[in-house]
């Protein structure tokens, strides 16, 4: 007896969904943690691939960990780029735990709010001056330290930050929140 070819289809779409592919883009060596604590499964579940909270960490497969902390709501000085009446900072910490160095220059990071692309700001009365040492590479072993901080609205908002380690790849942490 054959199968309608309908039912076939359907039989077909429901084993390939059931399978729990990751969605495209997103690293699926990736592990995330929170507090400190590395996550060490190789098969990660869902919560690890998708977006973690500011606060936690995130590891690539490559070796190198992103960990975005807590954000830091200010009032930028007369003198910020671009003006605003609020802003959000980050402190972003990148730990290379992999055999070869890496160049800073190759992050790329991202902050939306609501889909829209918010602007960095750059405000030297508070030290938020974007990331000084880009041009240098990050020893196996090494770690770099920065702080970026970006206009939002005067509302509490949800935020988005995205990380690329390599700005021409798909892989990416992402980092939600509400600031």
């Amino acid at each position: 007896m054959r199968m309608p070819r309908p039912a076939v289809a359907l039989c077909t779409v429901l084993a390939l969904t059931a399978c729990g592919a990751p969605p495209a883009g997103e690293d699926t060596a990736a592990t995330a943690s929170s507090g400190g604590r590395s996550a060490s499964t190789t098969s990660p579940t869902p919560e690890q691939r998708g977006p973690v909270t500011f606060g936690s960490q995130y590891r690539f497969s490559s070796g190198l960990m992103i960990t975005v902390s807590s954000p830091d709501t200010f009032r930028p000085s007369e003198n910020a780029y671009p003006s605003s009446a609020r802003a959000v900072a980050f402190g972003i910490k990148v730990f290379n735990d992999g055999e070869q160095p890496y160049r800073l220059s190759k992050l790329s990071v991202k902050a939306t709010v609501a889909g829209e692309e918010i602007k960095q700001v750059k405000d030297a009365a508070y030290g938020y001056t974007g990331i000084v040492n880009a041009d240098e590479d990050i020893p196996a072993g090494g770690t770099e330290d920065f702080t970026l901080a970006f206009a939002v609205r005067e509302q509490p908002t949800h935020l988005r930050l995205t990380l690329h380690p390599e700005a021409t790849e798909t892989v990416k942490a992402v980092f939600t929140g509400s600031v």
